[in-house]
């Protein structure tokens, strides 16, 4: 059975030695914003989150400006309307025709 050692233990360094010590100038730290396990923090992941959202939003105003976006609400406000009339037209033949 081995016995698993602190590794500043085992590079012979005392042990309120830095990490940049023991793992030498090539091994690259996780971000702090993660774990040492690779796990991002909540923080990390709302602000990432929210900062999507907000772009999402920024894109969908700015596309609802076009002048496509214009044209195309104009043309379903027309369908509506039409549709609307339509509705009532047969409505209107309907209680005229069941002699109500």
């Amino acid at each position: 059975m081995t016995e698993e050692r602190d590794p500043k233990q085992a590079a012979g360094l005392p042990p309120d030695s830095t990490d940049s010590e023991v793992n030498g100038p090539g091994v690259v730290l996780p971000a702090p914003d993660y774990s040492t396990g690779g796990v991002p923090s909540l923080d990390f992941v709302r602000d990432k989150i929210e900062g999507r959202y907000a772009k999402s939003l920024g894109s969908a105003e700015l596309a609802g400006e076009t002048l496509e976006a214009r044209s195309a609400a104009e043309q379903q406000q027309e369908r509506e309307k039409s549709a609307k009339e339509k509705l009532e037209a047969i409505r209107r033949s309907l209680h005229g025709g069941s002699g109500s």
